[in-house]
């Protein structure tokens, strides 16, 4: 057995080790953070890639060359061949040639060296992004249209709120998003996108797809939400295009079966009612076509979304009234006299404060320093099973992090409990967040419920009294915590943290602390969240008397 040691380039054994730390857990859509790597992956095989074609180009030159020697030569010696092996120099240089120099050339042209990037795109493969990956983008796409109401061609086009880097659908990628739609049994989103897919095909852009195809997944769409008129109308035209298409003629006459019997019931029908003399004069009204997602839409899952484009929020002008911005010492914490620290009302009830400038730069990017390569795919519990899983409503990956991963941890966990008057020794661990493309928490409770006794059980530090959460960046668009039970919105401000009481003073849990973590539209989300517990604040949060105190 022949063994070859193949030597990598110091860079990408760098960038090798660096995809390794990732490639345990994939699910790079659900984390802008880890996602900016494959950018840098690309970059460096785009540069590899051009060392190859200088190199094949090389090659290929002196192929070139020697073709250009050989074709001369044998042009001269096909025309006396017999006399030109009798010279035998020429009888030897055939021979060389044949049996040498034409094998050199097949591994000149075929073999690549062990730093090239046939190589290295082989090595790299192992770590590229995977079918969910493409397939995870693609719905975060779909329910960013939907819960912020974007039709095709705004998002095709780039023309999204926030963006700094327009980027343009082609055709190609309109088709994949309708037909990962289609796989979904999702027609409403597969009429919709290749609909965009025929619009620029329509206007003259160039691609490798044809109208035929485009027009086949189309009309069955439109045909499986019940508008068998329309659904023949672009089966029609794809019969234009391709009169031989035999399920489009089979469609067509099945089509065509379906009006005529659904004509013939319709007149049967007034039919009878003439004969009852109850025939309805009123003209039908056209209903205005909807998702299928809106009609089961519940109502709290429609505020969600309402709040997430910023609409229905609940600020009137006597509860702006009551919210306030000041400088906070702590119940004048010595470490706060001479610096307070700003703070400002978010929401009356439930009390939502926000404390500003209260985490640097250098914290943040610390914190994204020690938390990315430790970020999973984010978990939730699953009251079924009693087991940690994840969930297409959560669309995130976490890390958790203590002051034995850097001591910055400890003074940020004093921070808090400076600021808040809470005990830190029984709260969980400091979790940082990054959402990805399309990042959401659907609405939830952060504290366990009386339907869910045992939530927390194993930790023996009883239910999460509070929650604390800081903000790491700016969101271009989307990405607000919202409350969908008050209207209440919050907007991601880097550098400030907000903080709510999730239990009353009685220890019962308040309800109207229901939130969300919007999607993120536009931008790379990153948080990191305090979850505090009873035990420990029995002197520092005293019990309340009334359920609601």
């Amino acid at each position: 057995m022949l063994w070859i040691r193949m030597e990598l380039p110091c860079w990408c054994l760098l960038l090798l080790s660096c995809l390794q730390s990732l490639s345990a857990h994939n699910d790079f859509f659900t984390s802008i953070g880890q996602m900016t790597d494959l950018l840098y992956t690309e970059k460096d095989l785009v540069t590899s890639l051009k060392d190859y074609i200088k190199a094949e180009e090389s090659k290929l030159e002196q192929v070139k060359r020697w073709a250009d020697k050989l074709d001369s030569l044998t042009a001269t010696a096909t025309q006396d061949p017999e006399g030109f092996l009798g010279h035998p120099v020429n009888a030897f240089k055939l021979m060389k040639r044949l049996n040498t120099e034409w094998g050199n050339l097949e591994s000149l042209v075929l073999s690549d060296t062990t730093d090239g990037f046939i190589s290295n795109l082989t090595i790299q493969r192992q770590h590229f992004p995977t079918d969910e990956d493409q397939t995870g983008a693609a719905k975060a796409l779909l329910r960013l249209q939907d819960t912020y109401r974007l039709d095709a061609n705004t998002i095709s086009t780039g023309n999204l709120p926030g963006v700094k880097h327009k980027s343009h659908m082609t055709v190609e990628d309109c088709y994949e998003l309708g037909k990962i739609a289609y796989s979904e049994v999702d027609y409403y989103h597969t009429e919709l996108w290749m609909a965009q897919a025929l619009k620029q095909l329509d206007d003259g852009e160039e691609s490798t797809l044809d109208k035929v195809t485009v027009l086949d997944y189309l009309s069955y769409a439109i045909y499986q939400q019940g508008e068998i008129e329309r659904a023949l109308e672009y089966t029609k035209r794809l019969l234009e295009l391709d009169p031989e298409h035999q399920r489009a003629k089979g469609n067509l006459k099945y089509f065509e079966f379906q009006l005529e019997k659904q004509k013939k019931a319709a007149d049967a029908e007034t039919e009878k009612q003439k004969e009852q003399g109850t025939t309805n004069t009123t003209e039908k009204k056209k209903v205005k076509k909807r998702s299928p997602k809106t009609f089961s839409l519940i109502p709290e899952r429609k505020k969600y979304e309402m709040l997430c484009r910023g609409e229905g929020i609940r600020m009137t002008p006597r509860r702006q009234s009551r919210l306030f911005c000041r400088y906070y010492d702590s119940n004048r914490n010595p470490k706060y006299v001479l610096g307070p620290v700003k703070q400002q009302d978010e929401w009356d009830r439930p009390y939502i404060v926000r404390y500003l400038d209260i985490i640097s730069d250098a914290e943040m990017e610390r914190i994204k320093q020690l938390a990315k390569p430790r970020l999973r795919r984010a978990t939730v519990h699953d009251p079924q099973t009693g087991k940690l899983t994840t969930a297409q409503y959560r669309v995130s990956k976490s890390a958790w992090l203590t002051g034995y991963d850097d001591p910055m941890i400890d003074t940020i966990n004093q921070r808090i409990e400076d600021l808040t008057g809470l005990e830190m020794d029984t709260a969980e661990e400091l979790q940082i967040a990054n959402y990805g493309v399309g990042g959401q928490y659907e609405p939830h409770f952060d504290f366990g419920r009386k339907d869910e006794p045992d939530a927390f059980k194993e930790l023996g530090t009883g239910n999460r009294i509070a929650t604390w959460l800081f903000y790491m960046s700016n969101v271009s668009a989307g990405g607000a915590t919202v409350f969908p039970d008050v209207g209440a919105a919050v907007w991601p401000q880097k550098g400030t943290a907000v903080f709510w009481y999730n239990l009353f003073a009685s220890g019962e849990g308040d309800y109207s602390t229901r939130h969300a973590a919007c999607p993120v539209l536009v931008g790379n989300k990153w948080v990191s969240n305090k979850w505090i517990h009873e035990r420990g604040q029995e002197w520092r949060r005293p019990c309340g008397l009334s359920e609601a105190e």
